[in-house]
């Protein structure tokens, strides 16, 4: 829809006190609403065509004076499109004051992280809420090299913007960590940044969408996970060292009951439940989403929770499993794949992969039963994670070869 606002630009003098002459002004009007600048520039009444709005005569003198003046007007015009464009309303001040060099009001894009914290953090995950902290970070990074400026207004932000964060992503030297930002990474941040812009809207901080013509892209990625036969060489690795061992355990209890990182470390013994089948249950929330959780503990899960049962670091801590960062046991980790001949990126999150592929779907559990444990809402999530292992699509055409072969061929009519 095109806007219906009016715009114009007049020239009007008025006289000075005790002096002949008059003083120019520039009258902005926006919508019927009017702001006046003074040019500080003086003519005679009688060099002064106020109907042409501007001076009367050949002179030199008048001559500059209508050149001054049309530049006037052709700045102000343009301060009036690129706020347009902008995606602002502009009225007649807010003109005025770009005109002059005063520093616009306004909300920013500081201001907008700064509310979302303050909103949405009991409503978010703290992993979730830490990520944020990272995207805003990296928002702090791109003004500086950008823009040399600490903060900007919400309305500064358009589709140039957006690209040219992409691009500071894309290109940024890492120093707390070997490999660049990959694609999937930069999109995350632009579409955690997109959150923040639309809750900017809803509190009318913002006119426009500034994301209305950018289109977040994730790649399709294959999610790792381990084979039968390299989850067993974790399992069967001794260890004279501790960390090791604890980082073992929690892995390969992620791998036989899908828990995250966040809801293992912080599972607790009333999370533990009896079942109206004799079996052992966790019965809990998904701390990222709030999803609620039933997984049946299966054998070896369930051997390693009594591991633990009288541990004091987890007995003080008031946990299953003693606490440790999601960043240390992935450390740990990388050193139980060395010690096991694994030549993958073994991380926490890939044992969650694991439980969803080589421990649920190649046994023969319904997709839907492994959604339901791994916390999902949406079966399509479950299909990302969960791919079908090579030895369950081998089992799947061994069982269509068997149909095939007891069917009578089509007979013409």
């Amino acid at each position: 829809m095109e806007s219906t606002q009016s715009f114009g630009v007049q020239f009007v003098t008025r006289s000075n006190d005790g002096k002949s002459n008059l003083t120019i002004y520039a009258r902005i009007t926006v919508n019927g609403s009017r702001s006046e600048i003074s040019l500080k520039q003086r003519v005679e009444p009688n060099d002064w065509n106020a109907s042409a709005e501007k001076g009367r005569g050949r002179s030199q003198r008048v001559k500059e004076l209508n050149d001054f003046l049309e530049k006037v007007r052709t700045k102000l015009n343009n301060i009036y499109r690129e706020l347009m464009v902008e995606g602002d309303l502009p009225t007649a001040i807010m003109i005025k004051n770009h005109f002059l060099g005063i520093q616009e009001a306004g909300n920013t894009i500081l201001d907008a992280f700064t509310y979302h914290r303050q909103v949405c953090h009991r409503s978010i995950s703290p992993n979730t809420f830490a990520h944020y902290n990272t995207t805003e970070k990296y928002i702090k990074e791109f003004l500086m090299t950008k823009y040399s400026t600490k903060d900007l207004t919400l309305r500064k932000i358009n589709y140039k913007f957006i690209t040219d964060f992409e691009y500071f992503l894309r290109n940024r030297q890492p120093i707390d960590h070997q490999k660049p930002m990959q694609n999937n990474g930069v999109m995350k941040h632009i579409q955690r940044l997109r959150k923040v812009v639309r809750l900017a809207q809803k509190l009318d901080w913002l006119k426009n969408d500034p994301f209305s013509h950018y289109e977040i892209k994730f790649k399709k990625t294959d999610r790792g996970h381990l084979e039968a036969d390299e989850l067993q060489r974790i399992e069967k690795l001794k260890s004279n060292l501790q960390r090791l061992v604890l980082a073992k355990d929690l892995f390969i209890f992620s791998c036989y009951t899908g828990l995250s990182y966040i809801d293992a470390i912080r599972l607790k013994p009333d999370d533990i439940h009896l079942g109206t089948d004799g079996n052992h249950w966790v019965i809990s929330t998904r701390q990222k989403t709030g999803t609620p959780i039933r997984i049946p503990i299966l054998p070896k899960a369930w051997e390693i929770i009594q591991n633990y049962s009288n541990n004091p670091r987890s007995r003080f801590s008031g946990t299953i499993f003693p606490v440790i960062s999601n960043q240390k046991l992935n450390s740990y980790l990388k050193e139980v794949a060395d010690l096991c001949g694994i030549n993958k990126n073994l991380t926490f999150h890939l044992a969650r992969h694991t439980f969803a592929t080589t421990v649920t779907l190649s046994n023969g559990v319904p997709i839907e039963s492994v959604s339901k444990m791994l916390g999902h809402t949406s079966i399509k999530t479950t299909q990302i994670y969960a791919r079908i292992v090579d030895s369950k699509l081998s089992d799947d055409m061994e069982t269509l070869k068997s149909k095939l072969k007891t069917k009578r061929p089509f007979q013409r009519l």
